[in-house]
């Protein structure tokens, strides 16, 4: 039996959800900052949550906007082209790793 995980990166589309959940808002000036940024960055929709999260009771929508914006701006760029997928199998019981440069896949061997 196999077992198949897939983690993709946050879209624009998932992070207004994620917006709307936690800062209760759907539209503010930062969101056209935070679209470039995810358009050419790689960040995981978990990642994004824990940013607009608020902090204290002095936070708002604001400061949890400018935090995300910080940490895609460090976050690592997305790869210009495609890369192949590359397999590693262990042996029986061990877990088979297939890496692609646009998510992980991890497919346990029983």
């Amino acid at each position: 039996m196999d077992k198949r995980i897939q983690l993709g990166y946050c879209t624009f589309e998932g992070f207004k959800i994620l917006a709307k959940n936690y800062l209760d808002i759907e539209d503010h000036p930062l969101f056209h900052t935070v679209k470039q940024l995810l358009q050419k960055r790689e960040i995981t929709p978990a990642d994004v949550a824990e940013y607009l999260m608020p902090k204290s009771t002095d936070s708002n929508c604001e400061t949890s906007l400018q935090s995300l914006i910080g940490a895609l701006e460090n976050a690592p760029r997305k790869a210009k082209q495609e890369v192949g997928i590359e397999e590693s199998t262990l042996s029986e019981g061990k877990e088979q790793r297939i890496l692609s440069s646009k998510s992980w896949d991890l497919a346990q061997v029983f």
